[in-house]
């Protein structure tokens, strides 16, 4: 990312900056720092978490935009993990049905007993040896496993095999040598950097001492804290804490580099993913995400989401001082694995949207094969200073409150205090009261969203139920409809008052689904960023350098091609 001109301060920093200290600095705004967050601001702890960038930029936008038990998890002997995995994914089913949906899942199968004999030493070593498909005996008992721990009482349906002609009834577009087909549930997310947000604003609203600012880092320590670094005006400042928490993920070990603290806790892998506007590939799922592990080993998926298809995802390892791209070795590797499942169906790079990349938060794992290290967490405590260290090592998007829970209370240990608000079953943001039916949804909006005519749904499927508040904020005011993308200039103001918009990027990338889906070009950037220069008092030198630094990292991160169109 390109640095921007010299930014005035922001009241939400200046606050922070003129107290000085809390009673929890959390350090990475990524979703399981934003969760803590959120379970220490419940508890009424005073509680600052700072991002470099911004929220759910890193890690957290880079997922396979799924919530999942983890089936593969059981190879590895992680049952715990499995457990509350599936007993997590059934809860935010409940508590986020806004961006979490049901999501039927189908596993094409070419052999019966294929890796029933490498199964257990792969369970024993956790090396990969050499890759073997696994075959329907092999899927059939893990499927077994998994409806014991998933179903819910039976809200979620038993697993179900299929032979190869039914198979194909369904789905006429598999490769016709399979011979069985495995169907179950797990779930979608559909807007992973939107959940993080709906989890970070219910922090911000549940205790008046709860304060998140994004572009700010980290930069070292103190007697009793941490100093800190607006990347917007460059100032440093001391935040004093009593306790300090490094959530950030795959740069934990960077983290408390910064602050002057060794560790070698990490051992990230890179994650790559494509998205495609292809209508027959997106026909040819039937609605479903197909699961299935090539014939390296490697567990891979084809996903059906916002009209686009997503797949992904390698597993390699890598070093989180480098930033993640998605390479064109890797866009051979997508192809070459829908061929092995549709092979009648051709794709090629111009159907190609959007690119990402992202490392994953795992920890160091030696001479374990990639697929193989543990998706579990933990939590070292360093008590070498006057202010406990904790760091966060591992965890994953489905885990995210059950992780929020744990170490908020290893937290709350360390001061002293009681847990008094539980959040299982709390519903998150724009979840609650969600409609679930197309009925009570016609009724939702028509309660809610009096007037807002066909941006209606397009607002109930941003916001979830939080879009009642943003529609009486936009009807308050003079409302101007941009003639690309489905925003309006008064929409653009609640992102900037209530969402911590700070960049142009912010919104392409996060608070809307413009680059993902393939909308962002140079018109759209232009037109945000003249939308966007008078709510953040831009001038045009800096409503220009929004534009190049909204462009290059689109360019260089997610392979677009956006001419450079500035004007100075």
């Amino acid at each position: 990312m390109i640095d921007s001109r010299p930014s005035a301060e922001r009241p939400s920093v200046a606050a922070v900056r003129e107290t000085g200290r809390t009673t929890v600095l959390i350090i990475g705004g990524g979703i399981n720092g934003i969760s803590t967050f959120r379970d220490l601001a419940l508890q009424g702890v005073d509680v600052v978490l700072v991002e470099r960038g911004d929220f759910a930029s890193g890690a957290s936008s880079a997922s396979s935009h799924m919530i999942h038990g983890g089936i593969r998890y059981l190879e590895n002997g992680e049952f715990r993990l499995v457990q509350e995995s599936v007993q997590e994914r059934n809860g935010l089913l409940k508590i986020a049905p806004h961006y979490v949906k049901p999501l039927e899942t189908t596993i094409p199968i070419y052999s019966t007993f294929s890796g029933i004999l490498s199964a257990p030493m792969r369970f024993l070593t956790h090396r990969s040896g050499k890759p073997q498909e696994r075959g329907a005996a092999l899927i059939k008992i893990g499927l077994t496993i998994y409806d014991t721990f998933s179903r819910d009482g039976g809200m979620v349906p038993r697993h179900r095999f299929l032979g190869r002609r039914r198979s194909l009834e369904e789905l006429p577009a598999l490769d016709p040598r399979i011979k069985y087909t495995a169907t179950y549930f797990d779930a979608s997310m559909h807007d992973p950097e939107r959940l993080a947000l709906d989890v970070l604003l219910d922090g911000i609203a549940a205790h008046p001492g709860a304060q998140a600012l994004n572009y700010v880092e980290a930069v070292g320590r103190t007697d009793d804290g941490v100093i800190v670094r607006d990347r917007e005006t460059g100032e440093t400042f001391p935040i004093a804490a009593d306790v300090v928490v490094n959530a950030s993920g795959p740069w934990t070990d960077l983290t408390n580099e910064a602050l002057g603290t060794e560790t070698r806790f990490m051992g990230g892998t890179k994650g790559s993913h494509i998205v495609l506007d292809h209508p027959e590939l997106l026909a040819a799922t039937k609605g479903r995400e197909i699961f299935f592990e090539h014939s390296d080993g490697r567990i891979v998926l084809i996903y059906p989401l916002k009209g686009r298809v997503l797949v992904g995802t390698t597993d390699i390892d890598a070093d989180p001082s480098t930033p993640a791209v998605c390479t064109e070795e890797e866009v051979d590797y997508f192809f070459d694995l829908i061929h092995h499942v549709f092979p009648q169906i051709a794709v090629d790079r111009g159907q190609i949207v959007y690119r990402f990349a992202g490392i994953r938060p795992l920890p160091r794992h030696e001479d374990t094969a990639p697929g193989f290290v543990s998706r579990d967490y933990r939590v070292e405590i360093d008590r070498s200073g006057r202010v406990p260290l904790l760091s966060l090592v591992g965890g994953k998007w489905t885990t995210f409150r059950a992780l929020g829970e744990s170490l908020s209370n290893t937290v709350l240990d360390l001061l002293g205090r009681t847990r008094t608000v539980k959040t299982a079953g709390r519903p998150i943001g724009g979840g609650r009261d969600f409609p679930r039916t197309p009925a009570d949804r016609r009724a939702w909006t028509s309660a809610h969203l009096a007037g807002a005519g066909e941006r209606a749904d397009a607002l109930l499927t941003r916001y979830g139920t939080r879009a009642a508040a943003v529609w009486d904020f936009i009807a308050q005011g003079d409302d101007a409809p941009l003639a690309r993308g489905d925003l309006s200039t008064r929409e653009l103001a609640w992102m900037v008052q209530d969402e911590h918009v700070v960049h142009l990027a912010d919104v392409v990338l996060r608070r809307t689904s413009i680059a993902f889906t393939g909308g962002a070009d140079a018109d759209i950037l232009d037109e945000l960023a003249d939308a966007l220069a008078p709510l953040l008092g831009w001038d045009a030198a800096r409503r220009d350098d929004e534009v190049e630094q909204a462009r290059t990292i689109l360019n260089d991160f997610h392979g677009l091609t956006i001419p450079d169109r500035t004007r100075h």
